[in-house]
C-alpha cells in the first residue's frame, strides 16, 4: 500500500476523525497533572544543574502542561477528545490507583520498580510486582535504569530477578533506554544492553521507552533479532519521531512499534494529536500501520484483548 496519508476511510491528510470512529487508542504512557507545588523530588546534583528551571527535562519541550485541580477528569476530557480508549497507568500514584479502581476500562495498571535517587530494593520489588499483580491485576512493570541510585543497567543481573518475575506472571517490561532527559549519566540505558538481556530471557516481552536515542539504528538491529523486543514512541512529540524507527514501522517492524504519548508529563494531546494528523498528511506512515501502531500492538502486549 502506498504513502498516499491517512487511514483508509477518513478524510485524506487527517487521521482524528478515523481515530475516534474505529481506532480505539491505547496510549502506554499517560498520566495525572496533579498539582506538586513544593515538592522536589531531584538529586542535588540534578538540581544544581538544572539551574533554576523546574522541570528536570524542562531544556526539551517547549511547553509543559500545568497542574490542574480534578487531574482524573482532566485526563479524560483529553483522552475522549482524541479518541483514547485505554491508558496505561503507574501504581506509584495514588491518583492512578484511584483512577484504574474507578474508571476500569479507561485505566489499566502497570508495577514501576525504582524510586528516583534511592537504591533498588530487588527484593522488595519482586514482592510488590507479585502483591500489586494479585490485588490490582496490572498488566506491565516498568524500569527507569538511570533512575535509582546506584543506576540499574538494563543488562545488570541485580535486575534480573524482575525480569524473570515478569517472565513468570507473564508481564511485559517498559525500560528507559537512551540518552536520559533528567541530567545523570546515561551509561546505564545504553541500547546494546538489550542483546544480553534479551539472550538471557528470550520468553520476556521488552518495549523500549523514550526512542533509544542516539541509538535507534541499533534498536532496530536488535529489534530484527529478538522476537521478544519492542519500541515505544514516548516522550517524542510525532514530528521528532526517529526516522529509523517510523521508517522500521513502515517495513518490517508493523508489530514492533507501539504508541505511547507524554502527557501531561510534558506533552499536550492537543500537540501530539496534531502532529500525528502532520504524518499521514506527509505520508510518513503508511495507512495500514496506523492501526497496529495506536491500538492493535499495545492490545496484544498488554493483553486487552481479553478483556
Amino acid at each position: 500500500m502506498g504513502h498516499s496519508g491517512g487511514i483508509p476511510g477518513s478524510t485524506p491528510g487527517s487521521i482524528e476523525a478515523s481515530i475516534k470512529g474505529s481506532i480505539p487508542v491505547v496510549d502506554t504512557m499517560i498520566g495525572f497533572a496533579v498539582p506538586t507545588a513544593g515538592v522536589d523530588r531531584e538529586l542535588p546534583q540534578v538540581r544544581k544543574a538544572m539551574r533554576g528551571t523546574e522541570h528536570t527535562a524542562e531544556y526539551l519541550y517547549r511547553e509543559i502542561p500545568p497542574d490542574v485541580d480534578a487531574p482524573v477528569a482532566a485526563t479524560l476530557t483529553a483522552m475522549d477528545e482524541h479518541g483514547i480508549d485505554v491508558g496505561l497507568v503507574s501504581t506509584s500514584s495514588p491518583v492512578a490507583l484511584d483512577a484504574a479502581a474507578t474508571h476500569p476500562d479507561r485505566f489499566v495498571l502497570e508495577t514501576h520498580v525504582g524510586t528516583m535517587g534511592e537504591p533498588l530494593d530487588i527484593v522488595s520489588s519482586v514482592r510488590r510486582i507479585r502483591t500489586e499483580h494479585d490485588e490490582y491485576g496490572t498488566r506491565a512493570v516498568s524500569l527507569f535504569p538511570v533512575g535509582p541510585m546506584p543506576p540499574v543497567p538494563i543488562d545488570s543481573a541485580a535486575a534480573y530477578p524482575i525480569y524473570a518475575t515478569c517472565v513468570e506472571l507473564g508481564l511485559p517490561i517498559f525500560i528507559n533506554a537512551g540518552v536520559p532527559g533528567p541530567r545523570v549519566p546515561m551509561a546505564a540505558q545504553h541500547v546494546e544492553r538489550f542483546d544480553q538481556l534479551c539472550y538471557d530471557f528470550p520468553e520476556l516481552t521488552i518495549v523500549v521507552r523514550h526512542g533509544a536515542e542516539p541509538w535507534t539504528d541499533l534498536a532496530v538491529k536488535l529489534m530484527l533479532k529478538w522476537p521478544g523486543l519492542h519500541i515505544s514512541t514516548s516522550a517524542f512529540a510525532p514530528q521528532h519521531y526517529p526516522s529509523a524507527i517510523l521508517d522500521y514501522l513502515n517495513t518490517r517492524g508493523a508489530e514492533k512499534v507501539v504508541y505511547g504519548g507524554y502527557f501531561p508529563m510534558a506533552l499536550t494531546l492537543d500537540r501530539i494529536f496534531v502532529e500525528l494528523d502532520g504524518l499521514a498528511t506527509t505520508g510518513r506512515i503508511r495507512p495500514d500501520r496506523w492501526e497496529p501502531f495506536l491500538s492493535g500492538n499495545a492490545r496484544r502486549i498488554l493483553g486487552l484483548n481479553d478483556r
